[in-house]
């Protein structure tokens, strides 16, 4: 259902934006200077394939809401006067996770799916950013500048148990589980460009993409076999898919906005994604292929 926020004024993908201000951090957070009232961005699927998490600056600040893939029943999930942004659905479908500002710092919480039970999960004096949770749903991954640059963290699902899983002289943002939760898909400037690699989760590196542009945002198809990503490679933010051993980079989308955020559904059928195409930054799905598609928000 196109216009369930009504109108706005245009929105610059908040990744594009922040890298081209030259701030990394900026790339995975989301602040009220980047996002005008209305726009919607970080799609996440429910385990189901029927309902989308996603952030919206609907009521003038980020919240997290869900919505319907037919594009019905919008529901909130967090009010908060801070900014709540970057959900992750939880495997069983009762809980999702995202990160707040909401105690003067970037911190991950929980809530379960109807907004009930807001947890907190990480309290550090850094910032923790874009939570993900594991397919087996015992543990959560996500990014932290704990250690003075953004490395990728492991902990349980309950917030005990904190491991660093990389050690880059730059920065490694934006983790995807693999469908068997045996390695992490994640974005990195640690050669100097935002290319994206995959570890394991003893920490062993390899590098997927080799590009002047930026490769950001992966995630991995259900089976296993692809990994979808944005990228501006021809100078637009484009979605691209590239085989999960490496090479055969396919484009999938071709638009006059900003394409980017995307996540794969749970039958790997659809993708969805967040794009400026209208002139703003709203929820779309489209089938893997990069057609029909339809927007949400």
């Amino acid at each position: 259902m196109a216009g369930v926020f009504g109108s706005a004024s245009v929105v610059v993908s908040l990744v594009t934006l922040s890298l081209a201000l030259g701030s990394a951090e900026g790339a995975v957070w989301p602040s009220e200077r980047q996002a005008n009232r209305g726009a919607s961005t970080a799609p996440s699927w429910s385990p189901d394939g029927k309902r989308i998490a996603f952030t919206s600056t609907h009521d003038g600040n980020a919240d997290i809401y869900v919505i319907d893939v037919d594009g019905s029943g919008l529901g909130r999930v967090t009010s908060s006067l801070a900014s709540d942004f970057a959900p992750s659905w939880s495997p069983d479908g009762k809980r999702i996770a995202f990160t707040s500002t909401r105690d003067g710092n970037p911190e991950l919480y929980v809530t379960n799916a109807d907004g009930t039970a807001e947890r907190r999960l990480t309290r550090t004096p850094a910032a923790d950013y874009t939570p993900a949770w594991s397919p087996d749903g015992g543990r959560i991954a996500f990014a932290s500048r704990s250690a003075g640059t953004f490395d990728l963290y492991v902990m349980d699902a309950n917030g005990r148990r904190v491991r660093r899983l990389t050690r880059a002289p730059r920065g490694d943002y934006a983790p995807a589980w693999s469908p068997g939760g045996e390695r992490i898909a994640f974005a990195s400037n640690r050669s100097g460009d935002f290319e994206l690699y995959v570890t394991s989760l003893q920490g062993t590196v390899r590098r997927l993409t080799r590009t002047a542009a930026v490769d950001f945002a992966p995630d991995w198809s259900p089976d296993g076999r692809s990994i979808v990503f944005r990228s501006d490679r021809t100078g637009d933010v484009e979605l691209y898919s590239i085989d999960a051993a490496g090479g055969g980079v396919r484009r999938l989308t071709r638009s006059r906005g900003a394409d980017f955020a995307p996540v794969w559904s749970p039958d790997g059928r659809m993708i969805a994604f967040a794009s400026t195409r209208s002139g703003r930054a709203e929820i779309y799905v489209m089938n893997a292929d990069g057609s029909a598609v339809r927007r949400l928000s």
